[in-house]
C-alpha cells in the first residue's frame, strides 16, 4: 500500500483529525504509548510496515489524544542491522506526513562517550555523525535526495524541550549522537575514534529516521536516554539486556519531559 492509502486506513480506524506530532520510542521507552487516548493498530495490520524483531520494542502504532494534542506514537522502529536497509522506516514516516504531522520527536537508548555524561542522564541531540556510512536516500531517483542537514534538528523544538526540562527540574544535557550500524557493540578503539571526531553518545538508530523525516519536510527533535558508558570507559559488561534494564532509569524522566513539552505547546 502507498502512504496515502495507509493514512486513509488509519483515519478509518482512528478518526479523521490530522495528527500534529509523531513520536518514535526507543528500547525500553514504550510506556508513553499506553497514556494515549486513541486507537492501537499493530504493524501487522499496516501492509508494508516493517516487522521489527528487537526485544524491548512494541510494534504497534497508537493514534489519538495526548495532553490535548493529536499524536501518532510508533512503539517500535526497524533498525538497519535487522535487514541491512537504512530506508526501512521510510513508509511509516511518509505515512506520518500523510496523516498531517508537521513534527517528529525521536527517543533512543544510547551509550555515552563523554566523561560526566553518565547512565540515567538525558541528552538532547543537537547534531549527528553518520559513522555507518549508510543512507536511507540511496536509490531515491529525484533531486529531492540531496537533503541539507545543517538544520536537521529543529532549533524551536530544541528550545521548547529545554524549557520543559527546566520546568520539570530535569537535567538535560546536549550533544552529538553518532550512528553505528550494529548489532555488535563498538570496540574500545571505535569509541576512542568517535570521541576524537566529536561525538558525545553512540547508538544504532535514529539517524536514518532523521534523514527521512527531513526528506519529507518534518521538523525533528531527538533525545537519548543514556544507558551505559562506551566500551573501555568503564568496567561494565555491555549487552542488549543491560541496555533495556538501564533504559528504565531515564524512562520516567523522559516521560515527564515529553508530557511537559506537549502541555506547553
Amino acid at each position: 500500500m502507498t502512504a496515502d492509502e495507509l493514512a486513509e486506513l488509519i483515519r478509518f480506524r482512528a478518526g479523521s483529525a490530522p495528527v500534529r506530532l509523531g513520536l518514535i520510542l526507543g528500547s525500553g521507552l514504550g510506556h508513553l504509548a499506553d497514556a494515549v487516548d486513541g486507537e492501537v493498530i499493530s504493524y501487522n495490520e499496516l501492509p508494508g510496515f516493517p516487522q521489527p524483531g528487537v526485544s524491548g520494542h512494541n510494534p504497534k502504532l497508537v493514534v489519538g489524544e495526548l495532553l490535548g494534542h493529536r499524536v501518532a506514537i510508533f512503539g517500535a522502529r526497524a533498525h538497519y542491522y535487522e535487514h541491512g536497509n537504512a530506508a526501512e522506516m521510510r513508509l511509516p514516516l511518509e505515512t506520518l506526513k500523510a496523516l498531517g504531522a508537521t513534527g517528529l520527536l525521536l527517543t533512543n537508548a544510547a551509550g555515552s562517550v563523554r566523561d560526566g555524561l553518565t547512565p540515567g542522564n538525558l541528552m538532547l541531540i543537537t547534531d549527528h555523525i553518520n559513522f555507518s556510512g549508510a543512507n536511507p536516500l540511496i536509490g531515491e531517483p529525484t533531486d529531492r535526495r540531496f537533503v541539507p542537514l545543517g538544520d536537521a534538528y529543529d532549533i524551536g523544538m530544541q528550545g521548547a524541550l529545554a524549557a520543559a526540562a527546566s520546568a520539570e527540574d530535569i537535567h538535560l544535557e546536549t550533544g552529538t549522537y553518532a550512528w553505528f550500524s550494529g548489532p555488535s557493540f563498538e570496540t574500545p578503539a571505535e569509541i576512542r575514534a568517535i570521541r576524537t571526531l566529536g561525538a558525545d553518545a553512540v547508538g544504532m538508530s535514529t539517524v536514518p529516521e532523521v534523514i527521512l523525516a527531513r526528506f519529507f519536510g518534518l521538523e525533528v527533535a531527538a533525545i537519548s536516554a543514556i544507558t551505559n558508558m562506551g566500551e573501555g570507559m568503564s568496567d561494565e559488561k555491555l549487552s542488549h539486556e543491560h541496555t533495556k534494564q538501564n533504559a528504565v532509569a531515564g524512562a520516567e524522566k523522559l516521560e515527564r519531559l515529553i508530557r511537559r513539552y506537549l502541555s506547553d505547546l
